[in-house]
């Protein structure tokens, strides 16, 4: 039995779920389990601090984990990335007072900076040969420079707003970092991690397809296959109108409403949509 481990709670839990379903590993939380069981699969879930994960995969408490790339880097969890799953990014960013004196890395030489990522942080400022006073805290980072309770600060940012609301400005890009599959060192090849690698993808990859049905003129046929041209190529099938065909194929989901439209000015009829949960391409 296969465990895995995903977050709890928090912004994460919804979408990590709602991904594991759409692989085919169904499972419902009750507020009571705490390792929960996916009906119809060699593995069950573990509902954990995201904190957590990356380094009880680390130790091979789990098999399998979803891990922010963050927490990776500051815990120093020996883990191997099996798959970037496009959720939770963010940057981790040094700012300093908009207003204030320092103004480069060198001038934050010997004064003290408020974080929860200490080991981050260090190893950043140390490649610059600057060692400043790290102060590691919980929480309301961003407000130990107005309380004067620091010179600068490393926390997470998505947009840079909350920054500005409290007077900082970013001096210096850290990182970028999202969610991650991870495993522990020399378990990628294990057969069954392989296979949920695989499933996962699909469910995935999928999301960024959709699935176009329409009847086209079998005379502006060449134009709508330039169109929809699919993944190799678009599905054909006469209809019992001889001048009229059915084309199905795949479209980017980016792109689904411009070639509807397109479609449309075309002459196609009856132009559906389908969401695709799962594949392999």
């Amino acid at each position: 039995m296969i465990q895995i481990g995903i977050p709890s709670k928090g912004r994460l839990n919804e979408p990590i779920t709602a991904l594991f379903k759409l692989a085919g590993y169904k499972f419902r939380a009750d507020g009571r389990s705490l390792r929960i069981p996916c009906p119809g699969t060699d593995a069950s879930v573990v509902l954990l601090r995201t904190d957590d994960i990356a380094p009880l995969v680390a130790a091979r408490v789990l098999d399998i984990g979803v891990a922010t790339q963050d927490i990776i880097a500051e815990t120093g969890a020996e883990v191997e990335e099996l798959l970037k799953l496009d959720l939770g990014h963010c940057r981790i960013v040094l700012a300093v007072p908009e207003k204030g004196e320092i103004k480069s890395m060198k001038d934050l030489e010997g004064k003290t900076i408020a974080t929860s990522f200490p080991n981050i942080t260090r190893k950043f400022c140390a490649g610059f040969g600057v060692h400043p006073r790290i102060v590691e805290v919980g929480g309301s980072t961003e407000a130990m420079v107005p309380l004067g309770l620091a010179d600068a600060i490393v926390d997470i940012t998505e947009t840079g707003n909350s920054l500005r609301d409290n007077g900082l400005s970013i001096l210096e890009e850290i990182g970028k970092y999202q969610t991650v599959l991870v495993t522990g060192k020399g378990r990628v090849e294990d057969p069954a991690i392989a296979q949920l690698v695989r499933r996962l993808r699909g469910a995935i990859i999928a999301q960024t397809w959709r699935l176009v049905e329409y009847n086209i003129p079998r005379e502006k046929l060449p134009e709508a296959e330039k169109v929809t041209p699919g993944f190799n190529s678009p599905t054909v099938m006469s209809l019992e109108d001889p001048a009229w065909c059915a084309v199905r194929a795949l479209v980017p989901t980016k792109q689904l409403n411009e070639v509807m439209d397109t479609l449309e000015d075309l002459g196609a009829r009856a132009i559906l949509q389908y969401s695709v949960e799962n594949c392999r391409l």
